[in-house]
C-alpha cells in the first residue's frame, strides 16, 4: 500500500509539495505540484485540477506563511490534471509578477511563453532546465533541478505504477533521456519521491520491451500471417477481463507504430506483418 501523501510537504530546503486534492483512478492520491526556491520569489511547477478550492487555500496558505510568491508557473503537459487550476491560481493569489511558462504548441490559458528544450530559468536557490520528453503527450516535459540533479518528471515517470502514452517510440527515447540525465532523485506528478531513479526509469524500460517482445514473438513465428490488435490481445494477454480487452488493444497498437517506426513490421490491409528487413515497404 502506497505511504499516505500529505496535502503540504516540506521536501528539502528548496521543495515544497502541494498535493492536487484530486484523487482518482488517473491521478492516484492527486496531482503532485511543487513549489521550488529559497527566495522570496520561487516556481511553481503545474497547477492542479480545476474548480477545487482546497488545494488552493492549501497552496495561498504555503505562500502566505512562507512570505514569498511566485516569480513562474511551469507547466508539465496540457492535461486537465496538471494545467487545470492554473486560471484558479491567476486570479485567487496575486503575486507581484507571475509568468506562466509552458513547452509545446498547445496553448494553455492565460499569460503562456512556451519555452526551449535546454532553456533555464533560476530563481534564488534553484535553477531549472527544460527537458523536452514527449511521448505521454506530445507536448510533454521535465525539469531538472540542477542544484540536486533531481528531477520533476511530470506524468513521464510515476511514484506507482506505470505511466500511460500517446506515442511510444517518442515515449522510449524519453526515458532514455532522462536515464542520461542520471538523476538523484524524481519527483513524479503523481504518487510518492522516488529515492532510487534508475531503477525505477530501467523498469519502466524493461517492462515495455517485454510486451514488445511478446509481440514481435508472435509475429516472427507467423511470417506469412497477418494479425490485428485483437488478434495479438487473444494470444499474449492470458486470462485478460473482458473490461481490459479495449486498453489492451490500444497498448498493443502503441507497441505496433513503434515496431513500423523502427520497421521491424510492416501493415497489410491495416493489419499487421513480421516485416522481412530486406523486403520492408512501409504504407501510410
Amino acid at each position: 500500500m502506497a505511504a499516505v501523501i500529505p496535502a503540504v510537504t516540506r521536501i528539502s530546503s528548496r521543495i515544497i509539495r502541494v498535493l492536487g486534492c484530486n484523487p482518482g483512478a488517473m491521478t492516484l492520491q492527486g496531482t503532485n505540484t511543487y513549489i521550488v526556491g529559497t527566495g522570496k520569489r520561487r516556481i511553481l511547477i503545474d497547477t492542479g485540477d480545476s474548480d477545487v478550492p482546497q488545494y488552493i487555500n492549501h497552496l495561498r496558505n504555503v505562500l502566505n506563511y512562507e512570505g514569498i510568491d511566485l516569480a513562474h508557473i511551469f507547466i508539465s503537459h496540457w492535461h486537465h490534471d496538471h494545467i487545470g487550476g492554473l486560471t484558479d491560481i491567476l486570479e485567487g493569489i496575486r503575486g507581484k509578477k507571475q509568468n506562466t511558462v509552458r513547452f509545446g504548441n498547445i496553448r494553455g490559458p492565460k499569460m503562456n511563453f512556451p519555452t526551449t528544450d535546454g532553456q533555464e530559468f533560476s530563481v534564488e536557490g534553484a535553477t531549472l532546465r527544460i527537458v523536452h520528453t514527449p511521448g505521454h503527450t506530445e507536448d510533454h516535459i521535465i525539469l531538472h533541478l540542477l542544484e540536486d540533479n533531481a528531477v520533476f518528471s511530470g506524468d513521464c515517470i510515476l511514484g506507482e505504477g506505470t505511466a500511460v502514452f500517446e506515442d511510444l517510440y517518442d515515449y522510449m527515447n524519453s526515458l532514455r533521456d532522462i536515464a542520461s540525465i542520471q538523476p538523484n532523485v524524481i519527483y513524479p506528478g503523481h504518487g510518492n519521491v522516488i529515492h532510487k531513479p534508475m531503477e525505477k526509469i530501467q523498469f519502466y524500460i524493461n517492462h515495455r520491451a517485454e510486451r514488445e517482445q511478446q509481440i514481435m514473438d508472435v509475429l516472427s513465428n507467423n511470417r506469412t500471417q497477418c494479425f490485428g490488435e485483437p488478434d495479438l490481445v487473444k494470444m499474449i494477454y492470458a486470462d485478460l477481463p473482458e473490461k481490459l480487452v479495449k486498453a489492451a488493444e490500444a497498448n498493443v497498437n502503441h507497441h505496433l507504430v513503434k515496431l513500423l517506426k523502427e520497421e521491424k513490421v510492416r501493415k497489410c490491409d491495416g493489419l499487421w506483418q513480421y516485416n522481412e528487413p530486406d523486403t520492408y515497404i512501409k504504407i501510410r
